[in-house]
């Protein structure tokens, strides 16, 4: 039996939940999981459900704007989401990616590696996937980027992945994929900026590193977060002790935060998420 996600965002009113179910249950559809919120400092409403049954999609999607004009409404099954991954020169979070690529456990499908360096290449081409060094000396940003587009437009991609991806997007790339590019950094920011952050925090004693996935927008290192976490480390850490602690939890938090986008599990409410995990 065929299983879809809805996904219903809009302001919030009263009665919403029973036009939604009652409209399901119309159609002899089987709600399997429902998760449901209401963002009261905006007053607006977010709704996830799985549903399974003989379904229509353009008819139910819609008779439920017909219900609600207002409303954002996504319907879909569940799938492997078109992925492009940027990558610099690091290879704990693209190495992670490709292997968890390879054995299923991403629900995506990883189209090509890209990056503005040649070093990843081998690792790439382990997982036999395309490789594509679009370098950036003697470019603009703008110029850069246009070259960048180019080669990512080919693979019609749904997300981008920013796995250790060195340089800064502009606004105007940034606005290709709204709420669609996923990065991954270390969680000292604001505290320590700059190179050899790890150099930095252990020369300060930190008793906690971390790491922060975050939707990409146009204030830098400032989009809506998708996962977090951190772990402890003590004075007999190293600097170089405490990075690779930091790679660690990088590959972990990127993993997760990948597998709420591609369930359909997040929805952005200002710079806030609300996550159906």
């Amino acid at each position: 039996m065929a299983t879809y996600i809805l996904r219903i965002s809009c302001p919030d009113e009263k009665g919403l939940i029973y036009r939604i179910t009652q409209i399901l249950y119309q159609r002899q559809l089987n709600i399997v999981g429902n998760d449901e919120f209401v963002d009261t400092q905006r007053q607006y409403f977010f709704m996830r459900t799985e549903f399974a049954g003989a379904c229509q999609p353009a008819e139910l999607k819609a008779q439920l704007q017909q219900a609600m004009p207002a409303a954002n409404i996504e319907l879909d099954q569940p799938r492997r989401r078109a992925v492009v991954v940027l990558a610099t020169s690091e290879s704990h979070c693209l190495g992670d990616l490709l292997l968890r690529h390879e054995y299923g456990e991403l629900q995506a499908q990883i189209r090509a590696v890209i990056s503005n360096r040649a070093d990843l290449k081998p690792l790439a081409r382990r997982f036999e996937l395309p490789f594509h060094c679009v370098p950036s000396e003697g470019l603009s940003r703008e110029d850069h980027e246009a070259a960048l587009f180019q080669v990512i437009d080919g693979y019609a991609p749904e997300y981008l992945v920013l796995a250790k991806y060195m340089r800064i997007l502009t606004p105007a790339f940034v606005g290709h994929f709204p709420y669609r590019i996923v990065n991954i950094h270390h969680s000292f920011l604001p505290a320590f900026v700059g190179a050899s952050p790890y150099r930095q925090a252990f020369a300060r004693g930190v008793k906690i590193i971390g790491a922060t996935a975050h939707f990409v927008d146009e204030q830098l290192d400032q989009g809506p977060i998708i996962a977090q976490s951190v772990i402890p480390v003590a004075h007999t850490h190293s600097a170089s002790d405490m990075a690779q602690a930091g790679r660690d939890v990088e590959k972990v938090v990127l993993a997760r935060a990948l597998k709420l986008v591609f369930e359909g599990r997040i929805f952005v409410s200002g710079n806030r998420t609300i996550i159906f995990d």
